[in-house]
């Protein structure tokens, strides 16, 4: 058995399997949709594990249990996130950028150049957090939560992101190099 490095997160990220759809409605019920109903609940999330344009991924503790959670969607060339949450025990522990990222890879994959998401717009730490991982602020849309509350539309063009690898520099002598 491989010994765990310092750097090996407690968590691996998954995609979600049915029996997870419980606990991923309850997270976002209690750390999305706080306020504004329940919209997410076990149904829907079984829909968005079980469909073909939308990846729902978990991050697993040692133990399997549900850490945080990301749906993203999918089109022809965009795709829209559509929630992510982390337990409160979990918060500031790189999770929910792990999961960002992690759906933003498979985006890139599948060809899709393009990266939407709402967050509240009185959600200053969300807003903040999507910023330190390239996002934008494009709009902000009055009530868009159910007639209830405001959103900021934010938006990434993964094509621009320095996420991507960088290639390889040539080997010394050929004819891409200066100094040949």
């Amino acid at each position: 058995m491989p010994h765990p490095s310092i750097f090996d997160p407690p968590y691996r990220l998954e995609l979600a399997r049915p029996e997870h759809a419980s606990v991923i409605a309850r997270l976002s019920r209690d750390r999305v949709e706080q306020g504004l109903g329940w919209s997410w609940r076990v149904a829907r999330v079984g829909r968005a594990i079980a469909s073909a344009q939308s990846n729902v991924v978990v991050a697993l503790g040692p133990a399997g249990a549900v850490l945080g959670f990301g749906i993203m969607t999918y089109g022809d060339d965009e795709a829209h996130l559509q929630l992510i949450a982390v337990r409160a025990d979990q918060a500031r522990r790189g999770i929910g950028r792990a999961i960002v990222q992690w759906l933003e890879h498979t985006a890139r994959i599948a060809g899709v150049g393009l990266v939407w998401l709402e967050a509240r717009s009185a959600n200053v730490e969300a807003r903040a957090f999507y910023r330190r991982l390239g996002y934008r602020e494009l709009e902000r849309m009055p009530g868009y939560y159910q007639g209830i509350e405001a959103a900021v539309r934010l938006g990434k063009d993964l094509w621009e992101s320095p996420a991507r690898p960088a290639l390889p520099a040539p080997p010394p002598g050929t004819s891409d190099d200066p100094g040949a």
